[in-house]
């Protein structure tokens, strides 16, 4: 029997849709096609001055009926540093700022952005974004935090398309079927034995893309029950797909009809069960040619194992004494062994594509998505309350209703073996209510750090209402307009009044009035996220090392940082010491244990797709940029790079170092003050034993006059200007 005020309370609930929908209902904006509005006139705006295409008509339109008051652009020096993190995030060299400031051309901002566009650090920096939208690890958490080997691949794939500017369309497609949509394999031209041809490589290209549904949380011992995995397996592809493409909460339709969105547990599971007859499956990135190579090299490997064993069999002889002469010799044979064993392998072996892999180990895969053999498709069950145990009729694949509706479209898909290519298809149609909104409103996001809906995997009742519908709408038949160019969208944005406008002027209207800055009166300032933070220290202490693609990397941790690691082996630390300093985007993304810099810079969880990264301030940010060995090494390398250019001249020493952590020149009272900072410090005579790398920068500097100069380092990369961009 129910307490009565738990009967109230489900009263409550189930007339909850009910008074909701009572109300003006936004299914009429949101899940309908976007119909493209007429941008408002200039000469009807009040600061009409300040529009420099559609996008400030719209902005402007909403802050004149606020009675808000846009400010001004901002400074160049501000602006070149905002393009730079924005769009690479990397911040500009000195020599970077000084070439825009002192560049008079009427073009100079759109060449700016034009050029960054074209680096292959956007493909990094914007790959980020997405990666947690994807809800992208290389692990799947709970207890067993498993691997999950071949994640790295779809995160190369992410960075690949957006370099390359994949129509966002054929993104799409490519994620959740390039395998029904271009079916393929690489079989051999038999007159080109070891080449793909282009569309093969492309096709190839897009089947790593399915790995999107590779990444899902999973608990280890879920594959005791292979009816439990399908279900979990199932529902986090459900409603991964509808988070990050059509930005609805779906899987609240999974134990009950959506209370405030019009998805029945019906659509749920007909969702469910277009995804039914696919499993992940592995991809061998080979030819047939090429595994064949391998397979005619396996006696060369195993000439490798049985060298190493015989050297390791040898030295368990020697027992550790010091070897005779002959033994010396005998040792050496040995190493030679496996020396010219490995050296066989790629001389003789056309196979070896130009990418990280370990020929010793196995034929490279990714792992995709691919379809179960018919007899082993197990039938989808609209579930009761959305438990497994309480199966009641069979669903067959199809779209929500109501969103079907929308674009003219049977909700029924008949074919099974291309059910995802039909929704693939479905989600990229021009007249969809949802697609285009939804990516725009990210980007939006990601260059604003707001969105217009500012909770972009929620566009139904529950999400925030839209500041500027009309715009989002503008922006969505644009994008399509455009053939589904991020690149172009980029240009668009940054080249809009709104966009350039300055983020540190305010006036108390405003400020009462819209606090939030939802209505964009000006720019606003943002914190580096921990990835960008932390490639910007390294990046300023000139020990980024620039290096696309390839398996995670793992950089060395402190001892206290490796304290929270129940297991040491789960954080193999990478051999190649310049790994160590490459881009946080690159970085293992353990879902267990989240690298320690990130997680105290508001790392996202991983489980479920991440809209958008909280930013906290809290006291151990602070800690780790001045405590950590990382960092204070960093800072090492940042104050030698700066005393080979100035030489020990505190005042030339403290201009530069300004500009290149902070990208300004020093206003007069920051000279005095950064000067009077050095010499505190110098006077307190502290240790200091550079790292031998960079020592020969610190000769002849008195020891304390060189531990100043890399506490100020230190301090700098501890600034707010440091992490923040205006």
């Amino acid at each position: 029997m129910k307490s009565p005020s738990n009967r109230i309370l489900i009263l409550l609930i189930a007339l909850l849709p009910i008074s909701v929908c009572a109300q003006e209902s936004p299914f009429s904006w949101a899940f309908t096609t976007p119909v493209r509005p007429i941008p408002p006139e200039t000469d009807s705006l009040q600061h009409g001055h300040l529009v420099l295409n559609p996008i400030d008509a719209f902005i402007q339109q909403v802050l004149d009926q606020k009675q808000l008051t846009p400010v001004e652009r901002a400074d160049k020096t501000t602006l070149v540093r905002r393009a730079y993190f924005d769009l690479i995030g990397l911040p500009p060299t000195p020599e970077q700022i000084n070439q825009f400031v002192n560049n008079p051309s009427p073009t100079a901002w759109e060449d700016l952005i034009n050029e960054l566009l074209e680096k292959p650090e956007y493909g990094e920096r914007w790959a980020r974004h997405w990666l947690d939208v994807a809800r992208y690890a290389d692990s799947q958490g709970f207890e067993g935090d498993n691997s999950i080997p071949n994640a790295w691949r779809y995160r190369d794939y992410v960075i690949k398309s957006l370099n390359d500017d994949k129509p966002y369309n054929i993104f799409v497609q490519e994620q959740i079927a390039a395998d029904e949509i271009w079916p393929d394999n690489l079989d051999l031209d038999p007159k080109r034995v070891y080449l793909l041809s282009d569309q093969k490589k492309k096709h190839l290209e897009a089947r790593i893309g399915t790995g999107l549904y590779n990444l899902n949380a999973q608990v280890h011992e879920s594959a005791l029950d292979a009816h439990r995995l399908q279900y979990e397996t199932l529902t986090d592809w459900v409603d991964t797909t509808a988070s990050v493409f059509m930005g609805l909460t779906m899987g609240c339709a999974r134990c009950h009809d959506h209370k405030f969105d019009p998805l029945s547990q019906e659509d749920y599971f007909g969702m469910q069960a277009i995804f039914a007859p696919s499993e992940k499956q592995y991809l061998h990135l080979h030819t047939p040619m090429m595994r064949g190579d391998w397979h005619w090299l396996y006696p060369r490997r195993t000439a490798v194992e049985e060298a190493k064993r015989a050297l390791k069999a040898f030295r368990t002889t020697i027992g550790g004494r010091e070897l005779t002469e002959s033994e010396k010799a005998h040792e050496e044979i040995l190493k030679d062994a496996i020396v010219n064993s490995v050296m066989l392998l790629p001389d003789n072996a056309n196979s070896v594509p130009q990418e990280p892999f370990d020929i010793l180990m196995t034929s490279p895969t990714a792992t995709v998505l691919g379809h179960t053999h018919p007899k082993l498709i197990k039938p989808v069950h609209f579930l009761d309350r959305g438990e497994l145990e309480m199966p009641e009729h069979v669903v067959s694949a199809k779209l929500p209703k109501v969103l079907a509706a929308a674009t003219d479209s049977k909700p029924e898909l008949v074919n099974q073996f291309e059910s995802r290519k039909e929704l693939a298809l479905w989600l990229t149609n021009n007249q969809h209510p949802l697609t285009s909104r939804v990516m725009m409103n990210r980007l939006w996001q990601w260059h604003f750090g707001r969105g217009i809906i500012a909770t972009p995997n929620d566009f139904g009742l529950m999400g925030a209402a839209a500041t500027h519908p009309d715009l989002l709408d503008w922006l969505a038949t644009e994008f399509i307009a455009r053939n589904w160019s991020i690149k172009e969208m980029h240009r668009l944005i940054m080249q809009s009044g709104t966009y350039q406008a300055d983020s540190r002027i305010a006036t108390d209207n405003n400020l009462a009035a819209d606090p939030e800055n939802k209505y964009l009166w000006r720019m606003n300032r943002r914190r580096l996220e921990a990835e960008a933070l932390w490639d910007s220290v390294h990046f300023t202490a000139g020990t980024l090392t620039h290096k696309l693609y390839g398996r995670p990397v793992v950089p060395s941790l402190s001892t206290d940082e490796m304290a929270a690691l129940r297991e040491k082996w789960h954080w193999p630390v990478s051999g190649d010491p310049s790994d160590h300093t490459r881009r946080g985007i690159y970085i293992l993304v353990k879902r267990n244990f989240r690298f320690p810099m990130f997680d105290v810079y508001d790392a996202p969880l991983t489980e479920v797709s991440c809209p958008q990264r909280d930013v906290t301030t809290v006291a151990p940010q602070a800690l780790w940029t001045l405590n950590s060995p990382s960092v204070y090494k960093q800072a090492q390398h940042l104050a030698a790079t700066v005393l080979a250019k100035t030489g020990d001249d505190p005042d030339a020493w403290s201009g530069e170092v300004w500009i290149r952590a902070l990208g300004r020149q020093l206003s007069g009272n920051e000279r005095a003050e950064i000067l009077s900072l050095i010499k505190t410090l110098e006077s307190e005579v502290m240790e200091f034993q550079p790292a031998e790398k960079i020592a020969d920068a610190f000769k002849g500097i008195p020891s304390s006059r060189a531990a100043a100069y890399v506490h100020t380092c230190l301090a700098l990369f501890n600034h707010n200007e440091f992490s923040f961009i205006d």
